[in-house]
């Protein structure tokens, strides 16, 4: 099911496997405001479904923002994650080896401050990530 149809972000919640997939949205300096809006509205259908596995695709994600609103971005997600029941979050890492070590970055930052709750995974494929999503 569709989750958020008129959103930057494709959400896609499976109760059978209690998983909630996302397409990470294009990251752009002038839609910040926006995108902050649809993570919410992420997170809040994370805790209304008390969903325990996410699927964050962001294999194609584009992102036109500056290095520190980024990771901004990023850690604002983190901490709204960690206030959920989530248990696992699998990623599919960017095609894009120096955006793939940007999001290392983010997630090395994210670590240090503590706000993993949950266990996190990289993966290249969306196959890999939902055998580690499953087992």
């Amino acid at each position: 099911m569709n989750l958020l149809p008129n959103s930057p972000i494709q959400m896609h919640y499976s109760p059978a496997t209690d998983i909630l997939h996302v397409k990470y949205p294009d990251v752009d300096s002038v839609l910040l405001p926006i995108i902050k809006e649809s993570l919410a509205a992420m997170v809040q259908a994370i805790i209304n479904y008390d969903v325990k596995r996410l699927l964050l695709d962001a294999s194609k994600t584009v992102i036109k923002s500056s290095i520190e609103e980024n990771r901004s971005l990023t850690l604002e997600l983190a901490s709204h994650l960690s206030k959920t029941r989530l248990q696992k979050v699998a990623r599919i890492q960017p095609v894009d080896p120096v955006r793939e070590k940007q999001a290392q970055a983010n997630i090395n930052h994210i670590q240090e401050k503590g706000l993993l709750s949950y266990q996190l995974g990289t993966f290249a494929t969306e196959q890999e990530a939902m055998e580690w999503l499953l087992a």
